[in-house]
């Protein structure tokens, strides 16, 4: 590569570098403009208390996850668990409900007028607590099920032949090995919850995000310093996760151990999995179709049941369908260079550059859309047009999502031989011609991956999407947010079975599939033998934790 061309290659990762900085920059600047006091401001009678129950809440979610997540894969990995392959598939699948669904199925079951009103509906801290831990249990799951993989069991056959029980073998040996993957996990929750805006504010739960939300255009200085503090704090978390997921690979499991048996429990113990299946998943699908097939009971309002015209439908599937393509294209595009860059040039800019991509990603939606209100309210000429306007919306995804294209991106890049686009050169091709007919056939199918994890994203992406889109654009998201503040149940329900078959299609192709097809550690288990590379099996939560997607055997986590 010439040193003109290497410098032009620098030029254009600095500022994509400078691209996607520009949120947390933004908020950074308008704060110092405004001359807002930071620590006034958290200080503050108005902010404290939802700060305050937005760290308690993100802390319980976090703490409860982690005893979940991992206690449920240690079960379904290393125990007899009955229908445990079954069970190792489903307890993965509430992934696909977005917050906001699975507390606006609660809310529908729930209390006078749902279909078991004898319950209390769930509100404020305990609703959200419980909703947000059941909704995200998974992400600790995955990571640890995956750590399981590469944990050698001679550790725990030995210890079981020293005479201890299954029990003590859990909690001395087998629980600290796993210990870094579920910290990763649980800080992945606690980003989750904290950034978390649609559930909470159906929950009535008060949080910092219901008041950035409630106050982004009412009291400019408090928004912006508040997002910063927040951005500031998302970040850290996401550091600390990536830090806590940098978990070693272990060797390779010499032949298939014997699964720890649970004896007369075993038809007990399986009552646990299948219970959390129960609430996490079936209960709010089978309440949103209930609500689907029953109908409203205000003829004329909203949707009246099957036999309904579902054209109501139709504006809003369009527009998640379009934002999100765009999205998608628009991220694979940009980040493309950057992917390049990063794997056959790789140095101190394309690294900083690319931190700085999966750190815009570990942002709040919320924050990024703030940030992008803020400056083309304020901009001069043809930019102040571009408020709520397709473009701005596509563009905030795009800053949001942009990392999980940046990581699928990097790895098509990087499977391809250098020594075919040198023997092309060898030949007489030209560089467009390279590229044509050499690298693009070879790493579409990363890039496909890539745009399809930012258009899963963007699917159930709420807070951005209310705040960027032009008036009268609606997404599926927005209609069932909407709808549940309205308390319309039965066109909450039908709309939400479309958002969720495909985001359940999206999930099983570029999540679920790749993830649980790896064997649990039995015979052939090894990392290397899965075709998965052993860190990139290890990195599911330093990934997704730090902003990038968790890629595993060449999937990842939405």
């Amino acid at each position: 590569m010439s040193a003109t061309r290497g410098r032009l290659t620098t030029g254009v990762v600095v500022v994509l570098g400078l691209f996607f900085a520009f949120p947390a920059l933004f908020l950074a600047a308008e704060s110092v403009r405004l001359g807002g006091d930071l620590v006034a401001t958290v200080a503050s009678p108005a902010v404290l208390g939802p700060l305050a129950a937005s760290l308690l809440l993100a802390s319980t979610c976090a703490l409860a996850a982690m005893a979940l997540g991992t206690g449920l894969a240690v079960l379904v990995a290393r125990t007899d668990v009955r229908g445990r392959e079954a069970l190792r598939v489903a307890l993965a699948l509430p992934l696909v409900v977005p917050s906001f669904v699975g507390a606006t199925a609660w809310l529908a079951a729930t209390g006078p007028g749902g279909l078991v009103p004898f319950l209390p509906r769930p509100q404020g801290f305990t609703g959200a607590a419980v909703v947000l831990t059941l909704l995200t249990y998974p992400y600790v799951y995955l990571v640890v099920l995956a750590r399981l993989r590469m944990v050698p069991r001679s550790h725990e056959e030995a210890a079981r032949l020293l005479g201890a029980s299954p029990v003590r073998t859990v909690l001395t040996v087998l629980l600290p090995q796993l210990r870094p993957a579920t910290a990763a996990g649980g800080l992945l929750v606690f980003l989750y919850v904290l950034s978390d805006f649609g559930a909470v504010a159906l929950l009535r739960y008060d949080t910092i995000t219901r008041a950035l939300y409630a106050s982004r255009l009412l009291d400019r200085t408090t928004s912006v310093t508040l997002g910063l503090f927040l951005a500031v704090l998302a970040v850290g978390v996401a550091l600390a996760a990536r830090s806590a997921a940098a978990v070693p690979a272990g060797p390779r499991p010499a032949r298939p151990p014997a699964d720890m048996h649970l004896g007369r429990l075993r038809t007990l113990v399986t009552l646990v999995p299948v219970a959390v299946v129960l609430l996490a998943l079936v209960a709010p699908v089978a309440v949103l179709a209930l609500w689907a097939a029953r109908g409203s009971v205000t003829t004329g309002v909203g949707w009246s049941g099957f036999g309904d015209p579902l054209g109501f439908l139709v504006a809003p599937a369009l527009g998640s369908v379009a934002a999100s393509v765009a999205a998608a294209v628009a991220a694979v595009v940009l980040v493309l260079p950057l992917a390049v860059a990063s794997v056959r040039r790789p140095g101190p800019v394309t690294r900083v550059v690319g931190a700085v991509v999966t750190s815009t990603f570990a942002l709040p939606g919320l924050l990024v859309a703030l940030a992008l209100v803020f400056f083309v309210l304020q901009a001069p000429g043809p930019l102040a047009g571009l408020y709520q306007t397709f473009p701005l919306l596509v563009l905030g995804y795009v800053l949001h999502f942009g990392a999980q294209a940046l990581r699928a991106s990097q790895t098509a890049v990087a499977a391809v031989p250098v020594r075919l686009g040198e023997a092309a050169r060898t030949l007489g091709a030209g560089p467009t011609r390279r590229l044509v007919s050499v690298d693009l056939p070879l790493v579409l199918p990363g890039l496909v991956a890539g745009g399809g994890l930012v258009l899963l994203s963007t699917l159930k992406e709420l807070p951005a999407t209310a705040l960027l889109a032009p008036t009268g654009f609606e997404t599926l998201a927005t209609r069932i947010f909407f709808a549940a503040q309205d308390g319309f149940f039965a066109e909450v329900g039908i709309t939400s079975l479309v958002l969720l078959a495909m985001s359940a299609v999206l999930t099983w192709l570029l999540v679920l599939r790749p993830e649980l097809r790896a064997p649990t550690g039995g015979a052939g288990a090894g990392p290397g033998e899965d075709g998965a590379d052993p860190e990139a099996v290890g990195a599911p939560g330093a990934d997704r934790a730090s902003g990038a997607p968790a890629t595993t055997g060449g999937g990842a986590v939405p």
